[in-house]
Parts: C-alpha cells; sequence; structure tokens
C-alpha cells in the first residue's frame, strides 16, 4: 500500500489562494486516476476534484470548485497538487488525496491530510 503526505494547507482569509500538494511513496500515482477530498467538521469526506492518470481528464464536484480550483498531477514527482483560488469560508476543511474511488478501491493509506481554514 502506498502512503500520502499532503501539505501546504492554512489559515487563510476569504478570497486568498492556497496551493496544496501530496507527495506519494510507495506506489507511482501514474498507475492511478487520483483525487482530492476533503472533509468539513461534522461532515463526511467528499469529493473534490479527480484527474486521470494521464491527465486528460478532469472532473470537479461542483461548479463553484470547478471555477476556483485546478487539479494537476506531476507523475514525475509523484506529486498531486490543488491550486485553490479565491478561498470561501464553505472551503473550510481537511484536504486529503487518494486514488479515485469511481474506479475501485483506494490505492494509498490515508494520509495526515491538511487543514484549510478560511476567515471570513
Amino acid at each position: 500500500q502506498g502512503q500520502l503526505d499532503e501539505s501546504g494547507g492554512g489559515l487563510v482569509q476569504a478570497g486568498s489562494s492556497l496551493r496544496l500538494s501530496c507527495a506519494a511513496s510507495g506506489r507511482n500515482i501514474s498507475d492511478y486516476n487520483m483525487a482530492w477530498y476533503r472533509q468539513a467538521p461534522g461532515k463526511e469526506r467528499e469529493i473534490v476534484a479527480s484527474i486521470s492518470w494521464s491527465g486528460a481528464n478532469i472532473n470537479y464536484a461542483t461548479y463553484s470548485v470547478k471555477h476556483r480550483f485546478t487539479i494537476i498531477r506531476d507523475n514525475a514527482k509523484n506529486t498531486l497538487y490543488l491550486q485553490m483560488n479565491s478561498l470561501e469560508p464553505e472551503d473550510t476543511a481537511m484536504y486529503y488525496c487518494n486514488s479515485d474511488y469511481h474506479n475501485g478501491p483506494y490505492y494509498f493509506n490515508w494520509g495526515p491530510g491538511t487543514q484549510v481554514t478560511v476567515s471570513s
């Protein structure tokens, strides 16, 4: 099972930007469709964005996320990114990456996540 290590979160004001990183080890992300997930307090974990193994197909969970976030993968660096612009308080959550569950089981152990807190 591969390992994941998310980073780049923080406490920011609404309208700010953050770039999250997810470094993988033990498995190559190039073998999998990957995704970013988030879990807000009191809510279940939800998918935010997904990207196919080649990067050719990208999907975002909502209209709002689609026009503010960008999922990027660098297979050579075995790293997944999430560029988040125009952050809103509703984006406050713990963010995680893993393989895209639409394509089977999770192929990586869940990492610690990275906390994003957006103040109004």
